[in-house]
């Protein structure tokens, strides 16, 4: 059936729910996991401002986005360890999360997306947006949305 699973992760609460799941689900089918954390593009320049000084604030925000994405896949790693399930962890900067998810699956030759979604319902989604939704309207793979 499924052999290869991506998990995109962001170190949230929420997020722990599907580390959890998919480990449950990866045990159960003998399939690996890739972790896939997107994180932000530095945000562009005010206009203004220093060049020298944007670029000491991108190389910070860089440094922070790899700090806090090893730290989700450490943790991701640690315990797909404990349950005996093959991981890879991968992570990258993007303009546009939702295409990362996208891309990272069809790159990593994964066969099941496994998500969690906020539920925030119509006025959330309107407000926020909802990263699963735009998933599901541009992946040609099954995604397994969790609540």
């Amino acid at each position: 059936m499924y052999k290869h699973l991506l998990v995109p992760v962001d170190g949230t609460e929420l997020s722990d729910r599907a580390v959890q799941t998919s480990l449950a689900l990866a045990q159960k089918l003998g399939a690996s996991l890739t972790a896939f954390v997107a994180e932000p593009m530095p945000p562009l320049p005010v206009m203004g401002s220093s060049p020298s000084l944007y670029q000491r604030d991108m190389e910070a925000h860089h440094a922070r986005t790899e700090e806090h994405a090893r730290e989700v896949l450490a943790r991701f790693r640690a315990q797909a360890a404990e349950a005996g399930v093959p991981f890879e962890g991968k992570f990258q900067r993007t303009d546009s999360v939702d295409d990362g998810i996208v891309a990272a699956a069809k790159e990593f030759n994964c066969d099941l997306i496994v998500m969690i979604t906020h539920g925030r319902g119509a006025f959330g989604e309107l407000l926020f947006g909802s990263h699963t939704k735009n998933v599901m309207a541009h992946s040609k793979l099954p995604i397994l949305v969790l609540h």
